[in-house]
């Protein structure tokens, strides 16, 4: 199959990172200003279409041919930005960087290359990202530069030719990565998700624009009024300003507050409530700190001339197989919990302030809370939601075999209960909702389950849910006694992994699970047959227990390319997410096979747009937990909704 490696450079009026790809390329100035090309091992090509060039019939036809395959880093955008141009659907994709960063190399395409010895001059690089500023990006005309907001050819005839340089080496050096990279092949399903995930980047999902711009004009009036009373009250100006309520503070009182958190402001308050400007100051301070508004300038911002916002999936985002989110970020939306929703939502969309005020004790988390019912369906449509039930659980219990907890998940699915009962050795009747025990139950389940200790159960807020410190090891050691083939899953995938790593070889971890040294990458093979990859493992001496070895691997840690830690219990963490993943791929597949449209997918939920009058909740949901022919025995189970905007059940 013919292979044709692509680079565009363009130019739009709309910022990319602020607006995203698809509303970018929405804009009527949109246009491609070099194409650069080549077919398999040929010299690569550019085509100056800026300048009155055009496509040759070859490149034209290859475009659309499903037999040839298109590649680029990060090939959405040239995908959606040539589908776009040229008004024509291209086919067959495939993305370098999605490539890489399945073999556990992250980053743009400078660090991948260096990471697979592709190196690239440093000054071509520079002097690149230069000319894409000189003929890519809108500027603020000046007398030094002519009054022009963008420059030409005409304009910079010199430069222009290092541009078409710079965009032909972008190939050369795709390419290249792509040649040290096609050996490690893919399964076939990863292949029709990828294209899956363009379909449902490209599909996008409607979001109600009016309710967006209202929700940030209450919270502009709110903040004003807030503000005022923050400077009538103090004398100070800025209510954002921690360093300005700690002085106020220790003026007042003589006291030095450390920090002034979420977690704590109510304590101060009702430390200093007799004084009534730190109080104000707190309460305004609290009152701001609480409104997610950006949420909904990013819908303003992504939205299409059709009112979809788009492109809020990155295939493959996490190490994991997991998408990230992008743009908008659903993943990590406010949920709302307030029983009344349909009322708040219509309050927020009519922009009406004084009656949210009247209602609810704080406008600002209403606000937060509405940020999910702001997208919606089209007209005539609806939104099914449907999420696997506690799938991480599930999957852990089956890898490991942990008999007791799959009893559970094959009948009622109470896992905090069952949890409670199997570590205090109660009846599971005892252990009844709201109760202490299920309370330990549940916060043993959420921080235990990948080897946390101590540290864990204070992260997950054990202390404020009421634990006392010193209940908090014993409460692990119970855990650890309830589940002791899950901690043996634990030290068991450590060990096999150092035997592959040190002797370059394969190791089965268990009997769903291998360990592959392979090409100087660590891969852990799925039960899916899809592969996790570490790449350049080692089992080094442990800086902080000696006498122990610990494994490392090279990989992205606080956004840099180095050195990467870890053990037993984070490698089953990856396993178990993983595998969750590839369950909800699954199911993706599956729906979107059977004609569902999937607009959006969060974690282990999927969320598809359906007309109106179809029900199909219960044969989604019935679909989502079939047993998948490379998990026999695992119990999964979803559980969904139907609803007229986005929102948590």
């Amino acid at each position: 199959m013919n292979t044709l490696a692509i680079d565009i450079e363009t130019y739009s009026d709309i910022n990319l990172t602020k607006n995203g790809v698809y509303k970018y390329v929405d804009s009527d100035k949109f246009k491609i200003l070099l194409f650069a090309y080549a077919f398999d091992d040929e010299d690569v090509q550019i085509v100056d279409l800026a300048n009155g060039e055009e496509l040759p019939e070859r490149v034209a036809s290859a475009l659309t041919n499903k037999d040839v395959v298109k590649t680029a880093f990060n090939a959405q955008f040239e995908r959606v930005a040539i589908n776009r141009y040229f008004n024509i659907n291209t086919t067959n994709w495939e993305c370098t960087m999605v490539k890489a960063w399945s073999l556990g190399i992250g980053g743009g395409l400078e660090n991948v290359g260096r990471v697979v010895g592709v190196e690239e001059d440093k000054q071509k690089l520079m002097t690149g990202k230069n000319l894409i500023r000189l003929f890519c990006v809108d500027r603020k005309p000046s007398k030094a530069n002519g009054y022009k907001t963008v420059f030409t050819k005409e304009d910079k005839p010199e430069e222009w030719e290092q541009f078409k340089e710079y965009c032909r080496t972008d190939v050369i050096a795709e390419r290249e990565i792509r040649k040290r990279l096609v050996r490690f092949k893919d399964i076939p399903e990863e292949k029709q998700l990828y294209e899956l995930d363009q379909i449902i980047n490209d599909r996008g999902v409607l979001i109600d624009l009016e309710m967006a711009r209202n929700a940030i004009a209450i919270d502009t009036k709110q903040t004003e009024r807030l503000t005022k009373e923050f400077q009538n009250a103090t004398g100070l100006e800025n209510p954002n300003s921690l360093t300005d309520i700690k002085k106020l503070i220790k003026d007042k009182t003589g006291d030095t507050v450390s920090s002034i958190t979420k977690n704590n402001t109510e304590e101060l308050q009702e430390k200093y409530k007799d004084i009534p400007e730190i109080v104000k100051a707190l309460e305004v301070r609290q009152a701001l700190s609480k409104t997610s508004i950006a949420k909904y300038q990013k819908m303003l911002d992504v939205a299409n001339k059709d009112k979809r916002a788009r492109g809020l999936f990155q295939f493959y985002g996490a190490g994991t197989g997991r998408w990230a989110g992008r743009l908008i970020q659903l993943q990590n939306l406010p949920q709302n919990h307030i029983s009344d929703l349909d009322i708040a939502r219509d309050i927020v969309k009519h922009e009406d302030l004084e009656f949210l005020e009247m209602m609810y004790d704080s406008p600002s988390d209403i606000l937060s809370q509405c940020i999910r019912p702001a997208i919606i369906p089209e007209e005539g449509y609806k939104f099914i939601v449907a999420d696997f039930s506690a799938i991480e659980a599930r999957v852990i219990a089956w890898l490991a075999g942990e008999s007791w907890r799959m009893d559970v998940f094959n009948s009622h699915g109470k896992i905090y209960e069952a949890s409670a009962s199997q570590m205090f050795n109660v009846p599971i009747e005892e252990v009844t909702k709201g109760s202490e025990l299920r309370q330990k139950g549940k916060i043993a389940e959420l921080a235990l389950g990948y080897q946390g200790s101590v540290g864990a159960l204070k992260q997950m807020g054990g202390i404020e849910m009421g634990l006392k410190e010193e209940e908090l090891k014993p409460l692990v050691d119970t855990w650890r006694a309830a589940n002791s083939k899950i901690v043996q899953f634990w030290y068991s995938t450590e060990e096999k992994v150092k035997e592959a790593i040190v002797n370059r070889t394969t190791v089965q971890i268990n009997k769903y699970i291998k360990a592959i040294y392979m090409s100087g990458i660590l891969f852990l093979e799925l039960p899916s047959g899809r592969r996790l990859a570490y790449p350049k493992p080692r089992v080094v001496d442990h800086d902080k227990f000696p006498g122990r070895m610990k494994i490392t691997f090279e990989g992205v840690k606080s956004r840099k390319w180095g050195s990467v830690d870890t053990y037993g219990g984070k490698l089953v963490e990856n396993i178990v997410q993983a595998t969750a993943r590839d369950c909800l791929a699954h199911s993706m597949l599956k729906l979107d096979k059977l004609g569902y449209k999937i607009v959006m997918h969060v974690h282990d939920e999927i969320v598809v747009e359906i007309e109106e009058d179809r029900d199909e909740l219960e044969k989604i949901c019935s679909l989502m937990g079939e047993e998948i022919p490379w998990a026999k025995g695992l119990p999964l189970r979803a559980d969904g909704f139907e609803c007229s905007y986005y929102q948590k059940d």
